[in-house]
């Protein structure tokens, strides 16, 4: 087997994957490239970041878990080894990727994403006095901390915003992987935008299925399947693609009248977003960084979280984004369908 992660490599990888990030916002990351960094004297807590496509750069999922890692080493004095994967990844690949960490000493260990599902309970087992985090997926091993989130709740609201704002009764949805927890998103925007107004029509596409996991880290199929929507009549699309979203809204930004919703962290303030801003609604933001802040923060005070954390809508886990101020005509409609959620009056769908 190929163990192109090991962190005798990574260092090599490091300045070269650092400068790509900054550039481009995303990496593909098809060569499982691996950066590090480290806050304070690096006698602290050894974090250990194991992202899904995309990496740190893709200005949403993995940008986000990236923000509570940091915060982590920063308040804590750790230091922070990060390795990235393929979209060709194979169970053993991500298996090896927890292990090298594992092996190098880093505790805690952070999955990013619900691809390491499977490798987490593996590895766990393996190691058992090693503190794994596990976002988007519940793990069976004992020494895991399962963060998720209602995903179905932040999109229902997204929707509203998106009914109450087209001016075509027509928006779309980009899905990047054709999978459960997408779905979600899915789910929860169309009933969101039908309960408002059942007149509006919901485009739905996704960019790639099965194990090919490439539609969270592909900017120009993003661009592309929004670009069709759009000539297709919508004029509010909502993309949970990961890296791929970003193409969307640059496809979005070009169109007169015609609004993005942005996914997992606020767009509007990504710095490499900054000229598509005024296009980008809100977002539906998904605070994976306070779900992997919690975490390491746990293991920090010698306290680990183990179980199935869900971070929801009444606790604060998703919500919308107000920056830009373009929601804030609506903002009592949301606010009223916010109620309902948390006390229970709508029952937001997952599929």
């Amino acid at each position: 087997m190929r163990r192109v992660a090991k962190l005798s490599a990574a260092c090599i990888a490091t300045a070269a994957l650092a400068l790509t990030a900054t550039a481009c916002g995303s990496t593909s990351n098809d060569d499982d490239s691996s950066s590090s960094a480290s806050s304070g004297s690096g006698k602290g807590i050894k974090i250990g970041l194991a992202y899904d496509v995309g990496g740190r750069g893709d200005r949403s999922f993995n940008d986000s878990a990236a923000r509570g890692a940091d915060k982590a080493a920063k308040e804590f004095g750790g230091s922070l080894k990060e390795l990235t994967a393929k979209s060709t990844d194979t169970e053993a690949d991500r298996e090896q990727r927890l292990t090298d960490l594992a092996d190098a000493g880093y505790n805690p260990i952070v999955a990013v994403g619900f691809s390491y599902a499977t490798s987490v309970d593996k590895v766990a087992a393996k190691y058992p006095k090693v503190n794994f985090g596990l976002i988007d997926a519940v793990a069976k091993a004992k020494n895991v901390d399962s963060i998720t989130f209602t995903e179905e709740q932040g999109s229902y609201l997204a929707g509203v915003a998106a009914a109450l704002k087209t001016k075509k009764d027509h928006v779309g949805f980009i899905g990047g992987v054709d999978t459960p927890l997408i779905k979600k998103f899915e789910a929860g925007y169309a009933q969101g935008v039908k309960d408002t107004n059942p007149k509006v029509k919901v485009d739905v596409q996704y960019l790639t299925h099965g194990s090919d996991f490439s539609g969270f880290a592909d900017p120009a199929k993003g661009k592309e399947a929004a670009s069709g929507m759009l000539d297709n009549g919508a004029d509010v699309i909502y993309a949970a693609a990961g890296s791929s979203g970003n193409g969307s809204i640059e496809a979005v930004s070009g169109v007169k009248g015609a609004w993005a919703i942005g996914v997992d962290s606020d767009q509007y303030n990504i710095p490499g977003l900054a000229k598509f801003k005024n296009s980008i609604l809100t977002s539906m933001v998904k605070n994976v960084d306070v779900g992997v802040y919690d975490f390491i923060k746990s293991v920090h005070e010698g306290k680990p979280l183990t179980g199935n954390q869900i971070y929801s809508l009444a606790k604060g886990g998703v919500s919308l984004s107000t920056s830009g101020g373009f929601i804030d005509d609506i903002q009592p409609k949301l606010d009223e369908a916010k109620k309902k959620i948390v006390d229970g009056t709508i029952t937001v769908k997952t599929s």
